[in-house]
């Protein structure tokens, strides 16, 4: 994975370890929000990634690539690559039982992915520094050890839910995630 500075964790950064209340291992993770592109149910062309984690530290999903979804004919856009990327790595943050949001994503594209195929997501969490964390990802064709087709690495930072209530739809938030409290 080709990286820049601002992807890599800085030297002596702790791994997070898992936190109270988070999903424990085993447990599928719920969508961020139904209409979401990457995770969302309602989403008509979205990618509807069913993420869970299987040992409570990292979070895997799949997602098939469809017609809606090219870019070169037959073959997947870069740009759904990407936000598939982005996706399971902020399925991941689920983990951290803090909201976040992408700072910075950077994709390395190394197979070209067929209409058709299923990538096998991989994400997991290198450290945490301030409201700074530090993850990446790997989408793999055909099955969890299959070829590596795409990887990504990316810096989130930590928001607060007024992030959520100040930029989008707080009757949203609160419709959809009534445990969290928004104080606009």
């Amino acid at each position: 994975m080709t990286r820049s500075s601002l992807t890599t964790p800085p030297p002596g950064v702790e791994v997070p370890v898992p936190q109270p209340g988070a999903p424990a291992p085993g447990a599928v993770l719920g969508s961020h929000y139904s209409q979401c592109f990457g995770c969302g149910t309602k989403h008509p062309t979205g990618l509807h990634l069913k993420a869970r984690t299987p040992d409570g530290a990292t979070v895997e999903a799949e997602f098939t690539v469809g017609e809606a979804h090219q870019g070169a004919p037959r073959l997947a856009h870069g740009g759904v690559l990407a936000t598939a990327m982005d996706e399971v790595i902020g399925m991941s943050v689920y983990l951290l039982q803090k909201p976040y949001v992408t700072g910075r994503l950077e994709t390395d594209y190394l197979l070209p992915v067929p209409v058709g195929t299923t990538l096998h997501l991989r994400a997991w969490c290198n450290g945490i520094t301030g409201r700074k964390a530090y993850l990446e990802a790997e989408g793999r064709i055909g099955a969890p050890d299959g070829p590596v087709a795409v990887r990504a690495a990316a810096l989130f930072i930590e928001v607060n839910m007024e992030h959520f209530a100040k930029h989008g739809d707080l009757a949203a938030i609160a419709a959809e995630h009534p445990d969290y409290e928004v104080n606009p």
